[in-house]
């Protein structure tokens, strides 16, 4: 997978279909939005939407506490390109680590399909890179032109696994493999069912991709991919 300075501007119709198909049936529990890339500790900044992954280790002196690397290897096995980039993001982000970015990335992901599901664009916008919420907010827009609403629940996530990992001129991607149980319809406005079912609880498997400036005090994630694994 190769990433450059601008990255998955894709017309509106694939938007549309993709999100249709990845994101159009599932939905969730709307949490207090907060920054769940950062340390579990540290309060949300102050009227924030914006998602921090649980991953700052601001004293240093962790360091000496274990090896460098140990979080890293415990999630990829050492040798492989994923143990490769997630090293490498971790020599450029001090920051970094492994174990809590999983933790986090399963709290942006049920933020950012609860946000898409009940149509919030203000949390979305914080979440997302600009391209990818182009996608999401026309995708939003023509729901509402329709007349069409989403009822979803949000049941829990089974599996949240890094699957890929790249540090290219500074900027860290990290992918992570998402399977979750969700419950979702499309409503039309007098409650006739358009698609997905309301009281059926289905498996979705997605493959995410999150991106940062490793150069840039902000510690913010922003999802820069969605994609919808094949069966």
């Amino acid at each position: 997978m190769s990433f450059g300075t601008i990255f998955f501007i894709v017309v509106a119709a694939v938007v549309l279909f993709q999100l249709y198909n990845v994101l159009g049936r599932r939905t969730g529990n709307e949490r207090q939005p907060f920054d769940p890339y950062s340390r579990r500790e540290e309060a949300p900044p102050a009227g924030g939407n914006v998602v921090t992954l649980p991953n700052r280790r601001v004293n240093s002196g962790e360091e000496g506490e274990r090896p460098r690397y140990e979080g890293i290897d415990k999630l990829a096995e050492p040798g492989t390109p994923l143990n490769a980039g997630l090293r490498a993001i971790r020599d450029a982000d001090q920051t970094f680590d492994a174990q809590d970015f999983v933790e986090g990335a399963k709290v942006a992901y049920e933020m950012v399909v609860t946000a898409f599901a009940d149509g919030d664009r203000a949390v979305l916008k914080n979440l997302l890179s600009p391209e990818v919420y182009q996608g999401f907010e026309a995708a939003i827009t023509a729901r509402e032109e329709r007349g069409e609403r989403m009822q979803s629940s949000f049941v829990g996530i089974d599996d949240a696994r890094l699957v890929g990992a790249e540090l290219k001129d500074r900027e860290a991607f990290v992918t992570v493999r998402v399977v979750s149980q969700l419950i979702s319809a499309v409503l039309k406005p007098d409650g006739t069912v358009v698609d997905g079912d309301p009281e059926t609880v289905v498996e979705v498997r997605d493959i995410w991709t999150f991106a940062r400036d490793t150069r840039s005090r902000d510690p913010n994630w922003k999802l820069v991919e969605t994609e919808s694994e094949d069966d």
